[in-house]
């Protein structure tokens, strides 16, 4: 990977110099009181426009990422991350390229989070360094992300907490928090006054009558906002395609009573997200009333556990929590395990467990294994292989589809046509979903009276233009994303991602040439192939073919060894496609003796 400056490896040196992280406690700017970040001024800057920038989060699932830009002041919502496809070998996680942001540092006054799910924080420890403005969000939100600081050794971000309700004024902007339902504690909507106008950005949402903890969404303080007048709608289209409203969490709770109640006599392992610690509460409260004990398994949901009991957030009773070295001293009946691994991760405690690679948790006949959670698209072929292989083990699966064991946090199509109601915005962008998703909602926001040229459907690095009243496209900027890989970061044009693929698909060639430095002769020539199926005849061949491409080659005259490797590369790679048809990667290695 090239060191760019402010590039990939700038990040990874910051990240690895700092040691634990100080106790960061979050500055609570809660109620009304205000922030007051910096501001230069927006003079100079030509046409009072508002610039809505968009690094993440349209025209796919996760890694959301919107800047607001107006004169000297950027504010920046939320810093996700997504997870690679398939055609990502060896990649971690893929967070969005902040090049224009770094570029721009002196500028960002603030990044704001909705919620602390990965899609909304997962690129946070990854891309700090590179803007070092101070971060805001709720107290679960911050705890989440100080976790993920502490993880990377990074000490000095500056974390500050604000309560629903909240306003917050970072230069030219005005940002109140309002408290909406969604499957974490702690979600917010953002209303940001700007110089053109209000912008409401829904953040992941729900309509929820019935919460488990938090108070319901704040529809009054929504139904304000929009009576005063709002310029521009962001909200998100992930459940656009659905009609109605998203299951409530208690009808949920009801169904896990009944997993409970008919399985009395079997040990249970419940799969959930982490983070969703409403769910963790409720199966806490169905163990404690059909008098089970509980045990977490699972790095992140140890992590979250502990975070959210911490801040008050989940109700742990007393001795209610065992070790899960300690399954084995229970009876299957006394026992319920909540684990990792809804959506088939190779490395989870239940991808672990149903390929008999646990030793804390051996599945057999007596068990029932609950997934607690939605299909994230693109991970179906992981999460069926899972329940497949519990199936194999004895075990009985309970999942979405035959029971009413999850409900979503997010908006579906009657939720979606009340938010636009309340707040009659003037124009709206669709975001947080794939292309299809977006054009549905657009269409959905049609149908409530609104026309085309109040609506736009943005991609990553699209710039969009508001001066209060009209909306128009503005400049491309560099956008896209950075590959995580556990020891490094690169972009989209990553030879080493570039590579990994070429290798996975045609495989590796490797030629080891002998030269004998005072006479400049061949010395020897050993030929190895690897991840592609070689034949005797087929090295015989390449053989014949590299050494007919140095017959006539004064050695010599060769001024170095990497000419020399070209002349070998050139000299057998017309012979490997044409009798294996691949292109394997062709490494040749020159050594004088």
């Amino acid at each position: 990977m090239k060191n760019k400056a402010g590039g990939a490896n700038a990040i990874v040196r910051a990240t690895k110099r700092h040691g634990n992280i100080a106790a960061v406690s979050p500055k609570n700017v809660g109620g009304k009181d205000i922030f007051s970040g910096k501001t230069e001024g927006n003079k100079g800057e030509g046409k009072n426009e508002l610039k809505i920038r968009f690094l993440g989060g349209v025209g796919e699932i996760g890694k959301n990422m919107t800047a607001l830009e107006y004169g000297k002041d950027i504010i920046v919502i939320d810093a996700g991350l997504t997870f690679p496809g398939d055609n990502m070998p060896g990649v971690d996680m893929v967070i969005p390229d902040v090049t224009y942001l770094a570029e721009n540092r002196n500028r960002v006054r603030g990044i704001i989070i909705t919620h602390g799910h990965e899609d909304h924080i997962g690129a946070i420890p990854y891309i700090c360094k590179d803007i070092g403005a101070p971060i805001f969000g709720t107290k679960l939100t911050l705890t989440l992300i100080e976790n993920k600081l502490r993880e990377q050794r990074i000490e000095d971000a500056k974390l500050n907490c604000v309560k629903a309700g909240g306003i917050i004024k970072l230069g030219c902007f005005s940002v109140e928090f309002i408290g909406v339902n969604h499957s974490i504690a702690g979600a917010v909507a953002l209303s940001v006054t700007t110089p053109v106008g209000v912008v409401f950005h829904s953040g992941d949402f729900k309509v929820e009558y019935t919460p488990v903890k938090d108070e319901v969404i704040d529809l009054p303080r929504i139904a304000e906002i929009g009576k005063k007048g709002v310029t521009l709608l962001l909200c998100e289209s992930t459940n656009v395609e659905i009609d109605g409203y998203a299951l409530s969490e208690s009808a949920v709770k009801d169904a896990l009573d009944r997993v409970f109640s008919e399985n009395q006599k079997r040990r249970l392992i419940i799969a959930t997200f982490a983070s969703n610690v409403h769910r963790l509460q409720q199966i806490l409260d169905l163990a404690v009333k059909h008098g089970r004990k509980v045990a977490f398994s699972g790095r992140s949901m140890i992590n979250i556990a502990e975070a959210a009991a911490r801040i008050g957030e989940l109700d742990i009773p007393d001795k209610l929590v065992v070790d899960a070295e300690r399954i084995r001293n229970f009876k299957d009946e006394e026992i319920v395990i909540i684990s990792t691994g809804t959506q088939g991760e190779p490395m989870s405690a239940l991808t672990r467990m149903a390929s008999g690679e646990f030793n804390k948790v051996v599945i057999g006949e007596n068990d029932t294994v609950v997934l607690s959670s939605s299909v994230i698209p693109g991970n179906e072929k992981m999460i069926y292989g899972v329940i497949n292989n519990l199936y194999r083990l004895g075990a009985e699966v309970i999942y979405e589809s035959l029971e009413p064991i999850h409900a979503s946090g997010h908006a579906c199509k009657e939720e979606l046509k009340l938010l636009h109601t309340l707040l009659k915005p003037k124009f709206f962008i669709p975001v947080h979903g794939e292309y299809r998703h977006l054009k549905k909602h657009a269409d959905l926001a049609k149908s409530l009276g609104m026309k085309d040229g109040e609506i736009m459907i943005a991609e990553i690095g699209d710039t969009v233009l508001l001066d209060g009243k009209r909306l128009k496209r503005g400049e491309k900027f560099k956008a896209g994303s950075r590959f995580v890989d556990g020891v490094g970061i690169d972009g989209e044009d990553s030879f080493v991602l570039r590579d990994r693929i070429h290798l996975s698909e045609d495989g590796l060639f490797v030629i080891v040439v002998g030269v004998e430095e005072a006479s400049a002769e061949l010395t020897s020539l050993e030929i190895i192939g690897k991840g592609l199926v070689v034949t005797d005849e087929i090295i015989a061949g390449a053989r014949a073919n590299i050494l007919n491409a140095l017959k006539n080659v004064d050695l010599k005259a060769v001024r170095d060894e990497n000419e020399l490797a070209s002349i070998i590369r050139r000299g057998v790679k017309n012979y490997l496609y044409k009798t294996t048809k691949k292109n394997p990667m062709i490494l040749p290695i020159v050594m004088v003796v």
